[in-house]
């Protein structure tokens, strides 16, 4: 019962980090608030990936909802044994917290990839990757920042929340790490075990 409780309030933990990975993608297609750029295509082409939006947001949000309805205890009746059920409940949530590891894996990926380009802006030569040959030295020198003219302070804002969005996605990994972890020991240790019958000995 506790460690389901717990298990609950791990799934339960991945709907608010969705929606903050949601939220903070979206504010990058708007660099200051403002929309021109979104609609000129002048933003870093690692916002298309929707990274922040679909994969670390819309699908953990489906991956928890599934967790957090295999966690009910109404739902171990899909066997005639009680062990059964469990073990096959516990089967299909630790393939859900794979997939949550690879949803949230994905953008953590983009989104460092994002950060370590730098942002798409206008320079003294035009619209180009400033610091794309870098090797996401400039993160460290923000004299180099002024090269960007345009969109204001763009560099600060890509580093900022693609930081963020690292951040959460990271923690997400986490979540769905420890519970694959937790989920496979219930199955290789025998919580569920029904090899086992009583009264054959």
């Amino acid at each position: 019962m506790g460690s389901r409780k717990c298990g609950g309030c791990l799934s339960g933990l991945l709907i608010p980090l969705a929606l903050w990975s949601i939220i903070v993608n979206i504010l990058l297609y708007f660099p200051n608030g403002q929309t021109s750029y979104a609609s000129s295509n002048k933003l870093t082409n690692y916002v298309w990936y929707f990274e922040g939006i679909c994969f670390s947001g819309v699908m953990m949000l489906i991956v928890a909802a599934v967790l957090l309805v295999l966690e009910n205890d109404s739902n171990y009746k899909c066997c005639q044994s009680e062990n059964c059920s469990k073990k096959y409940m516990t089967l299909l949530s630790m393939i859900f917290s794979a997939l949550g590891i690879a949803f949230s894996g994905y953008c953590l990926v983009i989104s460092a990839l994002g950060l370590v380009q730098g942002p798409y802006c206008r320079t003294l030569d035009g619209w180009e990757y400033a610091f794309e040959g870098t090797s996401g030295r400039f993160l460290t020198d923000s004299s180099k920042w002024t090269e960007c003219l345009e969109p204001a302070h763009v560099v600060e804002w890509n580093i900022i929340l693609f930081s963020i969005l690292i951040a959460l996605s990271g923690l997400q990994v986490i979540v769905c790490l420890i519970r694959v972890v937790a989920q496979l020991s219930k199955i290789l240790c025998g919580t569920y075990s029904v090899i086992i019958q009583p009264g054959i000995i």
